[in-house]
């Protein structure tokens, strides 16, 4: 994806496709444990709400010209780190875990189109220029458009196998 057209048409397409697949689930569906243990649905869209969050704080940050506002993670935990990522991810998930599913949904959606919202106003100049934004190092912030994509496909590409 070479432009902002792009990403931002692959970043509704995927939005999309997990609205298509959760609609024609069921709420037991959605909230069963699978069969190998992994996580559930509901767990998986809690999951992508939670880097989300991370996608969101980036591009507002990019807009106004200023640092991301993260979540804090617990001390030792380093949310840049790979060494750290089944550690942060556990982290994540227990935020998540007690709520109810229509909570979870719904966080998941508004997020999704906030951060669809945020990139559609990012100029694409300022969207691939490598170095722009000193927090996100070597990497352009369509970077983080592309990563939210490919992070929503991982997890969805599994569960159409199942349908």
């Amino acid at each position: 994806m070479n432009n902002k057209s792009e990403l931002i048409t692959a970043l509704r397409e995927i939005f999309d496709r997990w609205q298509e697949l959760l609609r024609d689930m069921s709420a037991e569906e959605i909230i069963a444990p699978p069969p190998d243990g992994g996580m559930s649905i509901k767990d998986m869209i809690a999951h992508l709400t939670a880097w989300q969050k991370r996608s969101v704080a980036r591009v507002e940050a990019a807009l106004n010209h200023g640092e991301p506002a993260y979540l804090q993670p617990p001390s030792g935990l380093d949310m840049e780190s790979e060494d750290d990522l089944d550690r942060v991810n556990a982290w994540m998930d227990d935020m998540y875990r007690d709520l109810p599913w229509s909570d979870i949904h719904q966080e998941w959606q508004d997020r999704f189109l906030r951060f669809l919202e945020l990139a559609e106003a990012v100029p694409e100049q300022d969207l691939f220029e490598v170095g722009k934004y000193e927090w996100l190092k070597e990497y352009p912030l369509s970077a983080v458009l592309l990563g939210s994509f490919e992070h929503h496909e991982e997890h969805l590409q599994p569960l159409l196998g199942l349908r």
